[in-house]
């Protein structure tokens, strides 16, 4: 069971990560030098060889190809994996202009936490243990992740929100009527809250009072009168904690899984957030059908993935044109057309 345990962890790890088991051993030693400047900072060829030897680990795993054919693969795309680097650090540039640096180390530490409740971990220090057991370093395992939350961050602030919200009441009912047949009657679930905030006090306190709350309420207690008396939404007191109705499909996943199975006047087990705890009991539900069924959300969803590619694609244009770039003369054949770039000035770094 020790064995078993020991793999899945990994296999989770690398999940969470990226991190290739196999770069730790074959990584070469390289002498270091600047590829490319973007703004303030640099891409050198040692991220590069990382990055490289990540890859085709990676072709070699997934794709059952041996280490020489992995990379011949690689090899012939070394102009789409610096151009990728140099888009990743515009990226983590914007992202620190944003100001995303808390939000991105609650969501590493979220991950780091999910794991070691996952396999039964008492705490992060074995994680790490863990970790480094399979040869992993839990710092290059939070800087990839750091890496990969702060392109989330600007990714779904600067394009996918200003997208989804970009479109015209008319632009919605003129796709409706031409896909109707896509949009069905979705369920719903009416749900009620009791929100207790983390703001000002002992957070492991807030979690145990969610926890006698829960049992208070299981055991048959007036939710409107303990949510009066316990929540902190301003307007509990004329509400009484009800949050409204919501469709199904659209439910944030915080949401949705733990909602999942709960009958109606059913409570959900205390579902923490990085803000406070939220309890839900849920008032009511309805069932999906085949039905032609007008929702905004829904359609404004389906017109997002079909825009976001180009609107992604425009935004990482208009980055890498705002941009100071300088590539290596040796490298700008290669680099260039991945990045769209030719009537960028580029120079030789010396």
């Amino acid at each position: 069971m020790r064995f078993k345990t020991s793999v899945f962890l990994l296999a989770a790890i690398l999940f969470i990560s990226g991190i290739s088991t196999f770069a730790q051993e074959s990584e070469a030693v390289v002498i270091d030098e600047v590829v490319a400047q973007v703004n303030e900072s640099v891409v050198l060829l040692s991220q590069i060889q990382r990055e490289k030897q990540k890859a085709i680990d990676s072709v070699v795993q997934q794709q059952n190809k041996s280490e020489a054919e992995a990379k011949a693969i690689v090899d012939g795309k070394m102009g789409q994996l610096i151009a990728n680097l140099i888009n990743e650090e515009l990226l983590l540039q914007r992202g620190k202009e944003m100001g995303v640096e808390k939000a991105v180390e609650a969501r590493i530490n979220e991950s780091f936490l999910a794991q070691m409740k996952q396999f039964n971990l008492k705490s992060l220090d074995e994680l790490y243990a863990a970790m480094r057991q399979q040869k992993l370093d839990p710092d290059d395992i939070r800087d990839d992740l750091r890496k990969r939350y702060s392109q989330d961050e600007v990714w779904r602030n600067q394009v996918d929100s200003v997208t989804y919200w970009s479109f015209t009441d008319k632009e919605i009912k003129d796709y409706y009527a031409k896909n109707s047949a896509r949009f069905k009657k979705p369920a719903t679930v009416t749900i009620s809250e009791i929100f207790l905030s983390f703001a000002g006090r002992d957070k492991e306190e807030v979690k145990t009072k969610a926890k006698q709350i829960v049992a208070q309420l299981r055991a048959g207690g007036d939710f409107a009168k303990i949510a009066i008396e316990n929540s902190d939404r301003p307007n509990v007191s004329v509400d009484k904690g009800e949050a409204g109705t919501f469709e199904v499909p659209t439910l944030d996943v915080t949401f949705a899984k733990p909602l999942e199975g709960v009958k109606v006047g059913g409570y959900t087990d205390p579902i923490e957030m990085d803000i406070g705890v939220e309890i839900l009991r849920v008032d009511k539900r309805t069932e999906g059908s085949d039905d032609a069924h007008f929702s905004e959300p829904a359609i404004r969803s389906a017109m997002l993935q079909e825009k976001l590619p180009e609107a992604r694609k425009e935004y990482m244009e208009k980055l890498v044109e705002d941009a100071y770039i300088k590539i290596r003369k040796s490298y700008e054949p290669m680099v260039l057309p991945y990045l769209k770039t030719e009537d960028k000035k580029t120079a030789e770094v010396s």
